[in-house]
């Protein structure tokens, strides 16, 4: 089995996501489930095919994130020594040289990604292009829309 990287705050998430679904839905949909038992018929009965259909989702979601966190690499970004080099978790300001808009962004796992974050994943066309670059390098981006030029102003391990 493969390592999954992830970053501290990451990892943390998924464990808060975890423990909710542990201690606070899976007991929610169980309760629910009794209640619907209770109102008679199974066949018919719509409110226990949701909460059947629910508790499905909700323990194939606990089987994900245990699986996920039981072989994550859990990376702080703030302990990085990459001597300025763009690598997972990094933090890395860009200049769009098309538009000479400056953004943000930081290189994380494929589970923590949010672009309105300014969080983008290791998997994506932007992250391959940075990585292995410095400040002051010319980042080519295979975007769908065509091929994206960038200039790495910053990279920080924060």
């Amino acid at each position: 089995m493969s390592t999954i990287p992830l970053t501290v705050a990451g990892a943390e998430a998924l464990r808060r996501e975890l423990h909710e679904l542990k201690t606070i839905q899976r007991p929610t949909v169980i309760t629910a489930i009794a209640e619907a038992r209770a109102h008679g018929d199974l066949s018919e009965n719509a409110e226990y095919d949701a909460a059947k259909e629910k508790q499905g989702f909700i323990e194939g979601r606990i089987a994900d994130l245990e699986s996920k966190l039981s072989s994550a690499q859990i990376i702080n970004p703030a302990l990085i020594s990459a001597d300025g080099a763009c690598v997972f978790g990094a933090t890395v300001e860009l200049e769009d040289l098309q538009s000479s808009e400056v953004v943000t962004y930081q290189i994380v796992g494929d589970d923590e990604a949010n672009i309105k974050d300014g969080k983008i994943s290791i998997s994506s066309p932007i992250s391959r292009a940075l990585i292995g670059k410095h400040a002051g390098d010319i980042a080519e981006v295979h975007a769908p829309s065509g091929i994206r030029e960038y200039e790495i102003l910053d990279v920080k391990y924060i």
